[in-house]
């Protein structure tokens, strides 16, 4: 048994405690009780906040080999197409990229990983992790119905291959409205479980919402560059996150991702069409590649359910949660520390179905503890602190 205790500790769903201690037993906490119910030698006793495990709802961990690979601001489709060139390098290192990247992702407090993959290159190290897993194995046939049925018989190869052994899960998701025909929406609808969660890459760039407003935009010269024509496809008139919505199932749990261009109109729609949205938002991704962050305002305002992801080493400096949160915070300063507490930790566990367990220090869960500290503040500062992975 074991017994720790904070300056404060946050519990997330409740308010935050005082002069109290966490008793766990096999990390699975058995009671919250008054500090003055145990001999303090029995209690480890730290300065700083005591929260719960961080989820990360939006990571490409295949990608970690690309770290510093890959230029800043250069905005998304240069991006996308500076990942294609570097995919094929040699699998050692690949492998090893990976299993760094989860080890630090462990070590910044990290208890559970919503992460992207097209192949099976993450699986191995996914089996052996303390992290848990749901793995979204992406599609996309690039709006070309000729390329569906391949891309159907390929990932279901790399599915087959993914863990969904213990708290590890899996499923198929499309990539991102610009990527996905309606056949190919309709086949992962088709094969979606009943109680599953479908990420999608939404409204990141400016040129996806002028693709489908207009068939404009820079969109038609990449999809040029690689020789497929998009013959099939025709403008809807409105913002990309509606053709998703056409073709997604509104009583799955549907997490949005980046969202750097949704609209206030965009947040209604999607909260009109489904009671099971969330939303993920990647703020050092975003101003690595594009140089702006969405506007949390429009989300706090319309009550969204956000959560906080770290997308990959590939456009990102590290893979920190709390990074995530002391960026936003520096930017968009009206988003409180409580507010981002929540937003990395028990809404990341509701969109990706783990909330039973992780998210928040209650009675019966297993969440890890955190411990967030400054080293020479007198007082917490988010700006400053440091993150220390007790449990």
């Amino acid at each position: 048994m074991r017994k720790i205790s904070a300056t404060t500790i946050h519990p997330v769903t409740s308010v935050p405690l005082t002069d109290s201690v966490i008793v766990l037993q096999d990390n699975k906490i058995k009671s919250i009780d008054p500090l003055s119910d145990h001999d303090p030698s029995s209690v480890e006793f730290h300065d700083g906040e005591l929260i719960p495990g961080f989820i990360n709802t939006h990571c490409h961990l295949e990608l970690s080999h690309m770290k510093g690979k890959v230029d800043t601001g250069t905005g998304l489709i240069p991006f996308i197409s500076s990942v294609v060139k570097y995919r094929d390098i040699s699998q050692d290192l690949i492998d090893q990229a990976i299993v760094d990247a989860d080890q630090e992702m462990y070590d910044n407090g990290i208890v559970a990983v919503g992460d992207i993959s097209n192949k099976s290159d993450t699986a191995h190290t996914k089996s052996r992790s303390a992290i848990s897993y749901y793995t979204f194995l992406e599609m996309f046939d690039f709006l070309q119905s000729g390329l569906t049925a391949e891309t159907i018989k390929q990932y279901k190869e790399a599915f087959e291959q993914q863990s969904s052994d213990g708290t590890n899960k899996k499923n198929f998701v499309p990539h991102a409205p610009y990527t996905v025909t309606p056949d190919l929406f309709k086949y992962i609808r088709e094969q979606s479980p009943e109680d599953c969660t479908i990420s999608i890459h939404n409204q990141e760039t400016i040129d996806e919402n002028i693709l489908f407003e207009h068939k404009e935009g820079q969109f038609l010269d990449f999809y040029k560059g690689f020789e497929m024509p998009l013959t099939d496809f025709s403008p809807t008139g409105k913002g990309s996150i509606h053709y998703a919505m056409q073709h997604m199932d509104s009583t799955k749990r549907s997490l949005f991702v980046h969202n750097t261009m949704t609209s206030t109109q965009d947040i209604k729609s999607a909260h009109e069409w489904s009671d099971k949205v969330y939303w993920a938002t990647c703020a050092n991704a975003n101003l690595y590649i594009e140089n702006r962050l969405p506007d949390y305002k429009s989300f706090l305002d319309q009550e969204a359910k956000m959560t906080i992801g770290t997308d990959s080493l590939t456009s990102n400096w590290q893979l920190s949660i709390l990074e995530e949160m002391k960026t936003i915070h520096k930017y968009q300063s009206f988003v409180t520390f409580d507010t981002l507490l929540q937003w990395a930790t028990i809404n990341g566990a509701e969109a990706l179905g783990y909330d039973q367990s992780l998210g928040s220090i209650d009675v019966g869960k297993s969440p890890g503890l955190n411990l967030l500290y400054n080293e020479d503040a007198p007082k917490f500062d988010l700006a400053t602190c440091k993150v220390k992975k007790l449990v």
